[in-house]
């Protein structure tokens, strides 16, 4: 027995002792007979250690009183009567129950549950902060946002914080009205923050609604930022129910809260099965979505992981995270097909995730249109045909929504890229190849965000081309885990060459997106201004995840889809796309009227069109 068990079994055995002599002397109301009390003190002689072997029997140290609850209760209750139960028949078979009042056999197990059960409960409302104690006036004042689980959450952990004292509850559930929640009292409607918080001097508001729709989340922020006060949230209900982490432990609320993508749930066995024992190489893989894969897939314990990476940085930065990890690091230019085939014969991957691109739709539409192409048709064929000649089992191209009826050079390359895959796949059934396609994600190089943020750091103002201009995105560590299941589904179809549509989701508005950080940065919208500048070469307003001519067929997952081509090209044109690549340089005129002549659906962007 360790010393707080053995702190509790003493605890306990006074118990017994001032529940045995507080029977007697409320018997007696309050004036016990000598003659009584000796006979009291005598019979506990037997009575201890029968209730020490009844107590420990049932179990009551196992418990940890910090945690005391119901189940608890009712083992302190069973042992109570079963004592309640074996002193009489003790008693009576040791002295025939004389001077042992009967009224005292009835109240003694019922005081004695009160004393254990009160003790213990006493003990933990004091831990949780439930008494009252000097910490409770030091503790800032906040308002929680939320009467939900989350929220129920949250206030018992809040109980027990140094640093918060929840002083109400707001919730837009009208049946909840002045309700308590752990003691603290629903005060309104969420549109209600600004009057609490001045009637209670508060300056933080708690928005505990991880599971309630983004609008809900955003229209929470934007009241709380409204109303000159500082915004936090709560982990994700799954986490603090998994006990990976406490409801108390807020954060700051992020962009990506307020997206409402929902998590993604992965085929764990199959991908395991997939990938474990593996030689998997990524392309591009200290980028924003290699770099995420790379994490993604190290944790089904391939057997090496090659870094493909043509940016020193990028690359030593990716190997650094991966250190200690069976990694190789390789300096490489897609674009370079004999480095290509030197690498794919060293390292003889399985599986092979191409997200290798150059992706930034203004810088790839003029100047460097050509190198655009280059790099992301040319070099995917290079890859294509060094995965086909190492034996790689499947390919994996990381595609965009940007090649859905493209208006830029950047999306008619990646659209260019994708046939050549599916032409390279009718060349070859050994090595399956899919394609992936999706629209942003969240806080990749290049994206609007962390523009956004240097431009609201810098005092402003924030620049946004278009006030109608909408856009899909998605998490990086979501889309990392669907390219993933893509490849899974993929690896068990029959033929090859699909391409796999991820669930965006509703579209955002860049301007919406910029306002939510706007507020999220503490700022109102007459502090950090929004400047429209206009739609760039190569910007559409939206962008589409399918093409006029396809149509989709469900998967076995909810968020992908196969989107089916209406046509497949043959040699004659693959031979015909090598020629023209093969030149050492193009203009930009004919780098566009190129990939008109190959890609049908491109309308190159011109001056005025939307």
């Amino acid at each position: 027995m360790n010393s707080r068990s053995l702190t509790a079994s003493l605890h306990d055995l006074a118990a017994a002792v001032l529940a045995w002599v507080a029977g007697y002397t409320l018997r007696f109301n309050f004036d016990i007979p000598p003659s009584f009390v000796e006979a009291m003190w005598s019979n506990l002689l037997w009575i201890i250690p029968l209730q020490a072997v009844i107590f420990h029997s049932f179990g009551l140290y196992r418990g940890i009183w910090r945690f005391a609850s119901i189940p608890d209760l009712r083992r302190i209750a069973l042992a109570a009567g079963t004592a309640g139960l074996a002193i009489p028949s003790l008693l009576f078979m040791l002295q025939r129950l004389i001077d042992v009042p009967r009224s005292v056999l009835i109240l003694h197990p019922l005081l004695l549950v009160m004393i254990m059960g009160g003790s213990r409960f006493l003990y933990r409302a004091w831990k949780d902060g439930h008494l009252l104690s000097p910490r409770q006036f030091d503790a800032e004042p906040v308002i929680v946002m939320g009467a939900g689980a989350a929220g129920y959450a949250l206030l018992r952990d809040l109980a027990a914080s140094q640093r918060w004292r929840a002083v109400g509850v707001l919730d837009d559930d009208p049946e909840k009205f002045r309700l308590q929640l752990q003691g603290v009292s629903v005060l309104g409607k969420m549109a209600d923050v600004a009057r609490v918080a001045a009637a209670h001097q508060v300056l933080t508001v708690i928005i505990a609604m991880p599971s309630a729709s983004a609008s809900v989340r955003r229209r929470a922020v934007a009241l709380v930022v409204g109303a000159g006060l500082k915004a936090l949230t709560v982990p994700a209900l799954a986490d603090v129910l998994s006990g990976r982490v406490t409801a108390a432990e807020v954060r700051q609320v992020e962009l990506e809260d307020l997206l409402g993508r929902e998590q993604v749930l992965l085929d764990d066995a199959g991908l395991n099965k997939q990938l474990a024992g593996k030689s998997i190489l990524v392309t591009g893989a200290g980028g924003s979505i290699g770099a995420e894969l790379c994490r993604q897939i190290a944790r089904f314990n391939p057997r090496t992981l090659v870094f493909l990476e043509q940016s020193e940085f990028a690359l030593y930065s990716i190997e650094q995270e991966f250190a200690g990890r069976p990694v190789h690091c390789v300096i490489g230019d897609v674009k370079d097909a004999a480095r290509m085939n030197a690498v794919f014969a060293e390292h003889r991957p399985d599986v092979v995730f191409h997200a290798a691109a150059y992706k930034h739709v203004p810088l790839m539409e003029c100047a460097n249109a050509w190198e655009a192409v280059r790099n992301n048709v040319q070099g995917t064929l290079n890859v294509a045909r060094a995965a086909l000649a190492s034996g790689a089992g499947e390919f994996v191209l990381i595609s965009t929504d940007k090649a859905v009826n493209p208006t830029n050079v950047m999306g008619a390359s990646k659209r260019l890229a994708e046939v050549v895959c599916q032409a390279v796949q009718v060349q070859c059934s050994a090595t399956r190849f899919v394609m992936v396609r999706f629209g942003n994600v969240l806080g990749s190089s290049g994206s609007v965000i962390p523009r956004f943020r240097q431009q609201i750091a810098q005092g402003g103002p924030i620049t946004v081309t278009h006030p109608e201009i909408i856009r899909f995105f998605m998490l990086i560590p979501e889309a990392a885990q669907l390219v993933l299941q893509a490849g899974l589904i993929a690896s068990r179809q029959k033929e090859g060459g699909e391409i796999f549509v991820l669930d965006m989701g509703e579209p955002v508005k860049i301007v919406d997106l910029a306002r939510d950080m706007i507020r999220l940065s503490g700022f109102a919208e007459d502090e950090i201004k929004i400047e429209f500048t206009g739609l760039r070469p190569g910007e559409k307003l939206y962008e589409e995840l399918l093409a006029d001519g396809e149509s989709t067929l469900p998967t076995p997952h909810s968020k992908l889809r196969i989107a089916k081509p209406s046509a497949v090209p043959d040699d004659r044109w693959l031979a015909d796309l090598e020629q023209w690549l093969a030149a050492p340089s193009r203009t930009e005129a004919d780098v566009k009227k190129g990939l008109k002549a190959r890609v049908p659906e491109y309308q190159p962007f011109t001056v005025g069109r939307l």
